[in-house]
């Protein structure tokens, strides 16, 4: 039976756990050819013989996209590999929390490589193909998408260098969003809330003990955004869903 993403190609970053891992997986059970780009190779490869199992051609791209050339390279050897590019989900992200006053400024830097630049660089490269996607068929529209964060709404205490990383995700989605939308590009950026991933984990110990208390009970699991992004780009040509905000029920902020 034809599926809605038949004929297209989806490449996914951060695709080697969490939100990555599930959209890419959401997408290829819709139908999407899979590029799968993460630096974790061992775990890409893992999911594309997962993925291939299923019915559906994925391949294992291991790319750090906070280099602009691995990036650039990331998208042309999908391109190669499949013959276009209809779908870009810049998943890739970290989340290093603490104070801004004494601060270690090397976390920011990685911050900004990643959830900023890393993006920026993916999507630069990944921009003629897309339009060229939207152009014809099969589906006479592509889809960029932008994972941020309730964190690139609301600045909170304890979180100033990640809330500035997602505020500039944010206003660099909806720039994108204005210039390219006459074009059958349609631009989303999706804030999720706090979602069980590993990507807590990365923070220093004392961080995870004081962010503890703020968690929901019942947090969003990636699954959740993979269906959102899901449903995103299943929409008809004519209709953009250009902001999802999804928060666990029983969180505040």
């Amino acid at each position: 039976m034809p599926k809605i993403l038949d004929g297209t190609v989806a490449l996914v970053t951060g695709a080697s756990s969490g939100i990555g891992e599930a959209t890419a997986r959401a997408l290829a059970a819709q139908g999407a050819r899979i590029a799968l780009v993460a630096r974790r190779g061992d775990r890409l490869a893992a999911l594309a013989v997962e993925i291939g199992n299923g019915g559906t051609q994925a391949v294992a791209v291991e790319a750090d996209i906070t280099d602009a050339a691995q990036a650039r390279d990331a998208v042309e050897k999908t391109v190669v590999q499949f013959g276009r590019l209809d779908t870009v989900v810049n998943s890739a992200g970290l989340m290093l929390l603490g104070p801004i006053v004494g601060a270690d400024a090397s976390e920011w830097r990685r911050m900004l490589d990643i959830n900023v630049a890393g993006l920026m660089f993916v999507t630069n490269a990944a921009l003629p193909h897309l339009l060229r996607a939207a152009s014809g068929e099969p589906r006479h529209v592509a889809d960029l998408i932008n994972i941020s964060s309730v964190a690139g709404r609301f600045a909170r205490t304890g979180a100033g260098a990640y809330n500035a990383s997602k505020f500039a995700v944010n206003a660099f989605t909806e720039s994108l969003r204005q210039e390219v939308t006459k074009r059958q590009l349609r631009v989303c950026v999706i804030e999720p809330g706090y979602v069980e991933t590993e990507l807590r984990s990365h923070n220093r110990p004392e961080i995870i003990e004081q962010t503890a208390s703020a968690l929901a009970p019942h947090p969003l699991q990636a699954s959740d955004i993979a269906d959102a992004i899901a449903y995103v780009v299943t929409r008809a040509a004519h209709v953009a869903i250009n902001e999802i905000l999804i928060r666990p029920t029983e969180q505040e902020r």
